[in-house]
């Protein structure tokens, strides 16, 4: 027993190496880059009020944090994200099911879904104020247009990848109507599916930063504005690193264990 445990030791404290190798490598990558930031900083080449080095931007992070401003700020944009992205995947679900399953739907609505995807959310600003002014409803329109065509397209392209033979099985033992798209389509789908509702909320993130800038409310994307109204290069650098914070965080609390547990149980998790 003894002799067994000496002999698995090794391979454990090996294995514990090879998992935190990537980690290790993250850390001195990003130690790096802000040493060469502080760096190109303090040499002056740019004013700090056009190129503040990451200690004065962190400390401006800390300070709204501790003001509230950057919370509040947070909370409302994440507030305005779920709304529109809810919208965007229950439209999206829909859309990309029709154009995956119905050969009109496709040679028709899916062609218009291609265009639209190619067309920057921003140009929908214009339209958003034509059609509901400067209000919350222009800002959810342009989140739900921006990640709306990028989810229809990821569902339907899990749709249409299906094998026909799961189909045939299916129709079979009696699937029919919903039950073939519940219980057979959408579960071969779903690793296709789950990249384009990913692609989807990182749209809809960029999507609401842009909407933001319609009017003054307080929000992340306000701050930025605010920041660059005043020069403050400082307070523009702390608000984005706090965009990346907090996509960084959802994607790593919603999506990442969905995709881990997609992964698993189609065999893929050593890939």
């Amino acid at each position: 027993m003894a002799s067994e445990t000496l002999r698995t030791a090794p391979r454990s404290l090996g294995l514990r190496r090879e998992a935190l190798l990537p980690w290790v490598r993250r850390l001195v990558f990003y130690m790096a880059l802000l040493g060469l930031w502080e760096l190109v900083a303090r040499l002056g080449i740019w004013p700090p009020y056009l190129l503040p080095g990451p200690i004065t931007v962190v400390e401006t992070l800390l300070e709204g944090l501790r003001k509230g401003a950057f919370i509040t700020a947070t909370l409302v944009s994440l507030r305005r994200l779920a709304i529109g992205y809810s919208l965007s995947l229950a439209l999206g679900l829909t859309l990309g099911l029709l154009i995956g399953r119905v050969k009109v739907l496709d040679e028709t609505l899916g062609s218009l879904v291609l265009g639209m995807q190619a067309l920057p959310s921003v140009c929908w600003l214009p339209l958003a104020i034509l059609w509901f002014g400067l209000s919350e409803r222009a800002i959810i329109f342009v989140v739900v247009l921006g990640a709306l065509f990028s989810i229809t397209l990821g569902v339907e392209a899990g749709v249409k990848n299906t094998p026909p033979l799961y189909l045939k099985a299916a129709r079979n033992l009696g699937a029919r109507g919903p039950a073939l798209y519940t219980q057979v389509v959408l579960p071969a789908a779903l690793p296709a599916i789950l990249s384009g509702l990913k692609q989807g909320w990182s749209f809809a993130w960029r999507s609401l930063m842009a909407g933001e800038l319609l009017y003054f409310t307080l929000s992340l994307g306000n701050l930025l504005q605010t920041g660059r109204d005043l020069n403050d290069a400082a307070q523009v650098m702390a608000v984005m690193l706090l965009i990346v914070i907090v996509g960084v965080s959802l994607d790593q609390l919603i999506f990442a264990p969905v995709e881990r547990r997609v992964r698993e149980r189609w065999g893929l998790a050593g890939t």
